[in-house]
């Protein structure tokens, strides 16, 4: 029962507030025909996460841990940089997403919200337990349930929910190609494939394995179990994304309301056309889930950074035994709140993140399909058909849409 719920963690990170404003703007700008791109990321999502939390379980390491051994070393800095942009900059869009949102239900000005939110992340990473940090994080991943009632108080259409769920639709226009792109690299977001690996290994420490020695292999039982885990979780965060389409796709896009900026938008949009439970339930779950999202963004850089360069880290360890690792934390959360401070506009710098980690995530899975694969890695663990199958199909996707990212955001 000790990792239950690491999945769950790992998938409500992947709908932090940028990712509901992007799906949000999916249902409002294609309606019920974008419902279908839920079920059909889905075996992605889950080939992703548990790829990455395998690399960890069987080496007994983190992802760039085993990067920093096995891959090229200047390909894996480049991919190093990437994401920590992406998780330096998705993190501040966060807490100014958070602040907007808390800014609808407390009237307090925003550059304390944003403070305050910042200063309450770094105290909980810093001198939380790991154990400590993993329940909480359970019990936050919850909140997106509330997208669930947000959806159903907007009183659907069950016959288009049905037609958008099971019958795809695509418009080889710009605008709809360039939203799909952007649900396939939102749901597939860098900061997973590191979050999960991490969480294996910790999971480990915590069980009294403090060596690499006697980390490393894996039983049967446990991939199965974490196979499980990533699967139950992937689900979760898919289903949310869901709901979140069809929350808009039954409110703004019926209502001629095609345009969305942000999460907060979208909830401040519903409030007329939902009713103020709706609206409210909206932005509930975006601003809980961005407590759970900006710790997973700046750790998991903190874990990559220290990982490539050999220091220690760990949230098993305290503050005075990892210093590295706990001021690369405090860094990167400082630097994140710190973009909402410099007069950037905050959509402006996720496509910058976009385009970073377009050019960072195709090759990442690359490299994560090539170790899975290799017996002097994995021993008698390398993939099978079926998952090496489904993984070579997501590395396909990855850089088919990474590419297409690019090129629309070149052309626009």
């Amino acid at each position: 029962m000790r990792s239950v719920g690491l999945g769950l963690i790992t998938g409500a990170a992947d709908d932090d507030c940028s990712a509901i404003g992007t799906y949000a703007q999916a249902g409002a700008q294609l309606g019920y025909a974008a419902l279908w791109t839920a079920p059909v990321t889905l075996p992605m999502m889950v080939a992703v996460v548990y790829l990455s939390g395998k690399l960890g379980l069987v080496t007994g390491q983190g992802l760039f841990s085993v990067l920093r051994n096995q891959a090229p070393r200047a390909l894996v800095y480049l991919i190093l940089i990437g994401v920590l942009i992406g998780n330096i900059i998705e993190a501040g869009a966060d807490i100014g997403g958070m602040a907007a949102g808390l800014g609808l239900l407390i009237h307090l000005p925003g550059w304390t919200l944003v403070m305050s939110i910042s200063a309450l992340a770094l105290v909980f990473q810093i001198w939380g337990t790991y154990s400590f940090i993993r329940n909480v994080l359970r019990v936050l991943a919850l909140s997106l349930l509330a997208y669930v009632g947000s959806a159903l108080l907007a009183h659907p259409s069950l016959p288009q929910v049905v037609r958008g769920t099971f019958v795809p639709s695509i418009h080889f226009d710009r605008d709809t190609l360039a939203i799909l792109v952007a649900i396939i690299g939102t749901s597939l977001s860098a900061y997973l494939y590191t979050w999960q690996s991490n969480e294996e290994v910790e999971e480990k420490v915590e069980a009294g394995k403090t060596t690499a020695v006697t980390r490393r292999g894996a039983t049967t039982a446990e991939l199965r179990s974490s196979l499980w885990d990533v699967l139950f979780g992937m689900l979760f965060s898919n289903a949310v994304m869901y709901f979140i389409i069809l929350s808009t796709a039954a409110t703004l896009f019926i209502r001629g309301h095609h345009q969305i900026a942000s999460a907060t938008e979208a909830a401040e949009a519903l409030r007329p056309l939902a009713g103020k439970a709706a609206s409210l339930l909206f932005a509930l779950g975006f601003v809980v889930v961005g407590f759970l999202a900006v710790p997973v963004m700046t750790t998991g850089a903190a874990y990559d950074l220290c990982q490539i360069m050999g220091w220690k880290n760990g949230l098993s360890y305290k503050p005075r035994q990892a210093k590295k690792f706990y001021g690369a934390i405090a860094l990167f959360t400082l630097v994140a709140m710190a973009i909402n401070f410099a007069g950037i506009n905050p959509m402006r710098a996720l496509v910058f993140a976009g385009i970073v980690q377009g050019f960072s995530t195709p090759p990442l899975m690359l490299l994560i399909m090539i170790l899975t694969n290799r017996p002097a890695i994995m021993g008698d663990r390398v993939n099978g058909p079926v998952v090496n199958a489904l993984g070579w199909v997501t590395t396909a996707v990855i850089f088919s849409a990474s590419i297409a990212l690019v090129i629309s955001l070149f052309k626009h």
